[in-house]
């Protein structure tokens, strides 16, 4: 009925499987799963590492960008006092010089 060719592969793949199994589990593959296992978590602890301190430079960058924009604001500021007094002082003078022609 059945014939060889359906049932070879059939069983073969049957013991393949269940060695696989056996493999798998044996305490050489543990070790093996372990130092795969430690090595991921000591790469993931430089990684860590390296984003921190991107952050962190990233975080001096912005503080530095803000000091400078508030300089330059604070210098935009002082151009407008400067230009208000200018014209405060030029508008006096004009005063002046209508009192005296009158």
């Amino acid at each position: 009925m059945f014939k060889a060719k359906t049932i070879c592969p059939l069983i073969g793949g049957f013991l393949l499987g269940t060695a696989g199994v056996k493999i798998l589990s044996s305490k050489d593959a543990k070790k093996v799963y372990t130092h795969v296992t430690a090595a991921v978590l000591r790469g993931k602890d430089e990684v860590m590492k390296t984003a921190t301190a991107i952050k962190e430079n990233c975080e001096d960058i912005k503080a530095d960008a803000d000091d400078i924009n508030e300089k330059r604001r604070e210098e935009e500021r002082q151009r407008e006092i400067e230009d208000a007094k200018a014209l405060l002082q030029e508008t006096k003078n004009k005063i002046e010089e209508l009192e005296k022609e009158e």
